[in-house]
């Protein structure tokens, strides 16, 4: 197997052969290809794509270089949910104690941050004490005693994903189907789960702009699912504005924390029960979404939802009495004319939150946790001449400086009304 001639097949538009393709992404694990060869190989599947075949192949290979779960011994329904990127996004905060407080159990592996969108386990580690790096053993167990648990992609799990995960970040290859559909649905079969459901972001802030686009990779992370014997549901969802009203670290998970008390902006929770209730109706809890919305805003009402919110971080170390989000430096974008809210550019929004420390744009970075940023207004909504637009904070002056910078011209006024579709299906 020669990397160059590998390479160079792919960027003629062929398939490259299973061994090929094996010995490709094992040699990348073991040290003996290097980052600049895996690259090549990552823009060449990036440029001229790849075939269902081939696709199946990488996912098999990333299950299988790593452990697998195993929660047979469990009688309810394991399940998990993952967005396609985000800003904003802290739907999974809500959603595992959620639905685990409905008796269904949740192994969820969720990642960093990548391009311009926020990581999960960025956000959930600036709670004091909280630890994502848990060994499979240990994670099984936590999720068998609490029913929901979240833990960082650690070398047991699809190392192969793992090491080319960080790479795409900083080669410009995040947008690339192949690679995005091998990632996410490698990691989400290596969890032992029977049923998936999957927030499709569309719109100016999403990898992908438009649902027509968009369900090409939909179909394709179905397919997956499908393959492997996991039961695969898909939702689309607008991603035109940041989702909720505050995007970043600890503003996101305090956010989270307000929805799971009953508090949370309507954008978030109409999300958020869409996508819990394909699992509630998928598991056989319920028959249909009606029924399911009912069940889960009791359990948000009564508390229970909250407490095993409270309990699964304490399970894994943190602890929310000692959260604290205190930024240093804080600065208001103020709108220059009266109207009404057209558009966002939401990646726009989302580069100037990296500025800000929320992301990375090296694997290295040290991100800041009281980076973030509160959206005062929506797309539809009037407002006028000196209005706060956007309240933007962080620890560092500099990057602060930096982000706004970004985030000033994201936002189009004018003087047509606008109509807003938050979930397409």
């Amino acid at each position: 197997m020669n990397p160059n001639d590998i390479i160079a097949d792919k960027n003629s538009g062929k398939s490259i052969r299973t061994s090929d393709l094996h010995s490709f992404i094992s040699g990348y694990v073991e040290g003996t290809i290097n980052d600049e060869k895996m690259t090549g190989l990552l823009r060449a599947i990036f440029d001229h794509g790849m075939t269902d075949d081939e696709i199946f192949t990488m996912v098999d290979i990333m299950i299988h270089s790593g452990k697998q779960m195993n929660f047979e011994h469990i009688d309810e329904y394991v399940c998990d949910k993952h967005s396609i990127g985000g800003v904003g996004d802290k739907t999974s905060l809500i959603i595992a104690p959620l639905l685990a407080s409905a008796g269904l159990y949740l192994p969820m592996i969720a990642g960093r941050s990548l391009g311009h969108t926020g990581g999960t386990l960025d956000k959930l580690e600036t709670i004091p004490g909280f630890r994502a790096d848990i060994s499979i053993a240990d994670f099984q167990t936590l999720v068998k005693n609490n029913g929901a648990g979240i833990m960082a992609q650690t070398s047991e799990i699809c190392p192969a994903d793992g090491k080319i995960y960080a790479l795409r970040d900083v080669t410009g290859t995040v947008a690339s189907v192949p690679l995005i559909v091998s990632s996410i649905m490698s990691k989400k079969i290596a969890e032992g789960i029977q049923g998936l459901v999957l927030d499709i972001k569309v719109g100016s802030g999403a990898f992908l702009p438009t649902v027509e686009k968009a369900k090409v990779l939909a179909d394709m992370l179905k397919k997956v699912g499908e393959h492997f014997g996991v039961k695969t549901d898909l939702v689309y969802t607008n991603m035109d504005q940041p989702l909720g009203n505050f995007s970043g670290m600890a503003c996101e998970v305090l956010e989270a924390i307000d929805c799971l008390k009953g508090k949370g902006p309507e954008d978030t929770m109409a999300v958020c029960l869409k996508l819990s209730s394909k699992l509630m109706i998928q598991s056989g809890k319920t028959k249909d979404e009606t029924e399911s919305n009912s069940i889960l805003t009791a359990l948000i009402k009564n508390g229970s939802a909250f407490d095993k919110f409270d309990e699964m971080i304490s399970i894994q170390g943190g602890d929310l009495n000692a959260f604290t989000n205190t930024p240093a430096f804080t600065h208001e974008i103020i709108a220059d004319k009266s109207g009404i809210i057209q558009s966002m550019d939401t990646t726009q929004i989302g580069w100037g939150l990296v500025d800000m420390g929320c992301g990375r744009k090296n694997k290295d970075d040290i991100l800041d946790a009281t980076a973030g940023l509160e959206c005062h207004y929506k797309i539809g909504e009037d407002i006028k001449n000196g209005d706060v637009l956007f309240t933007c904070f962080c620890d560092d002056g500099d990057k602060l400086k930096m982000g706004i910078e970004k985030i000033t011209d994201s936002v189009s006024i004018g003087t047509e009304k606008v109509d807003v579709t938050l979930i397409y299906n």
